[in-house]
């Protein structure tokens, strides 16, 4: 009796499995991505943590450098119509509570990217076939769930970016976090960067000293909404 209970469960949870598989829509990689803005919405209306906030309206003071809309990245195109940022509800306000931490000492923060569609994700990974510098696309990335954040120290009083290790998207080791042949002033900035960042919930990743990721990401589907779908054009 207890083997047969036990195969009347497992049928059910694979048949539940499969239904909600189908029902999710997943692509070619096993992953379900949001790809409606109505859809999107209708997830919003259900739990407002899953609306992408505009960072440039919630933290007027925040700097945008969105190199991805520009030429100015790895990929030497414009793979954004609009030199935007977005992150999640709880992300960006998590964000706001570090740049008024960080305004204190005169600092502020310069964003290079955040909320990226899968689709860039994929055409990232078709580029440049690595996974320490892009997530691949059988996984997505962090960014695509509104989670995730590229940034730089800035000073209020110049609005010069701060002396850190590398560039923005640089693929040297000096880019890694725990790198550490550096000069005393790279690697004071790039510890008070990553300290204030993880007192509000941001990790950073080890292979990238500007990215973060919000602690609760997993709670978030990935995404393939456009800008202009975001902004409601």
């Amino acid at each position: 009796m207890h083997k047969t209970v036990v195969r009347i469960l497992c049928f059910i949870i694979l048949t539940f499995a499969a239904l909600n598989a189908q029902e999710r829509r997943l692509n070619k990689y096993g992953l379900f991505v949001v790809s409606d803005a109505k859809e999107y919405l209708k997830m919003v209306d259900n739990d407002s943590s899953n609306k992408l906030v505009n960072l440039k309206e919630l933290i007027p003071s925040i700097k945008l450098d969105i190199r991805y809309a520009t030429r100015n990245n790895f990929l030497g195109q414009p793979v954004y119509s609009l030199p935007e940022a977005f992150l999640r509800l709880p992300a960006a306000y998590a964000l706001k509570k570090a740049v008024q931490e960080l305004k204190l000492m005169g600092l502020g923060i310069k964003v290079f990217d955040a909320y990226r569609p899968y689709s860039a994700t994929v055409k990232f990974y078709d580029k440049v076939k690595d996974t320490v510098y892009v997530a691949s696309a059988w996984t997505g990335s962090r960014h695509n769930r509104g989670c995730a954040v590229d940034l730089t120290l800035i000073s209020l009083k110049t609005g010069k970016p701060l002396d850190m290790p590398t560039g923005f998207d640089s693929f040297l080791d000096k880019a890694h976090s725990d790198y550490l042949n550096l000069n005393q002033v790279q690697l004071k900035n790039r510890a008070l960067l990553i300290g204030v960042m993880a007192k509000y919930g941001f990790n950073n990743y080890p292979g990238e000293w500007w990215h973060y990721d919000y602690k609760d990401w997993k709670k978030f589907d990935l995404m393939d909404i456009s800008f202009e779908q975001l902004n409601g054009k």
